[in-house]
Parts: C-alpha cells; structure tokens; sequence
C-alpha cells in the first residue's frame, strides 16, 4: 500500500480512496457482488415499507447489508488464493470452499429475518 506513513487526516483520506478501490474490484469482477446490491437496492425500499417499526426495518435492511459484507470478505479471500497460484491445492479450494459457506450462511440469515419479520 502506498504511504503507509500517513498519520491523522490523510490516514482517514487515504483509507477512503482505498475502499472506493475495493468496492470498485468488486464490482467490476465479481457477479455474485453486483446481484446482492441489486438484491439491496430492491429490499430496501420494500423494508422501509413492510417494516412495522425502526427495529424491524434495521433488522431487514441490516441483513442484507450482512451479506454484501460476507461476500466482500469471500471475494477478498479468492483474489489472494488466486494470487498465491492457480494450480488446484486442497488448501486453496478448502478456503474458497468456506467463503463460499459464510456467504451461504449470510443469506439464509437473511432469508430466516424476513421471514420471521414478515410472515
């Protein structure tokens, strides 16, 4: 990372440039990313409306939320697996194979709180 020296305010600057960075990657070469901010940006306004209270509507929204940060976090585990090398290694797939579960994790959760909220 470039100018990890950086201290107080252009720490903060720098960090921000690095996430706009991260969710750009993610975006450009991840699908499963685009379709859960679509998934977003569909149940947002749907929590906002259904939501009975300020809890339920969080709990809803937040859920999704959950989801798109698992896969952020699977997304980064597969670009330094594919970075250490492209040859099959149990190892390799082991990892990929658990992000792949925390993001099947995160949408059940998901799932399970809508359900729960509105049926």
């Amino acid at each position: 990372m470039a100018n990890q020296n950086a201290k107080g305010l252009k720490r903060l600057i720098n960090a921000c440039y690095f996430s706009v960075a991260g969710f750009k990657a993610t975006w450009t070469h991840e699908e499963a990313f685009r379709q859960e901010v679509l998934l977003f940006a569909i149940t947002t306004p749907l929590a906002i409306w259904l939501g009975e209270n300020s809890i339920e509507k969080l709990l809803l929204i937040g859920s999704i939320v959950l989801v798109m940060l698992v896969e952020l976090l699977n997304s980064a585990v597969e670009a330094v697996v594919d970075r250490v090398g492209l040859e099959h290694h149990e190892l390799s797939g082991r990892a990929k194979d658990i992000g792949s579960a925390a993001v099947m994790m995160s949408l059940a959760w998901a799932a399970v709180t809508w359900a729960l909220i509105l049926l």
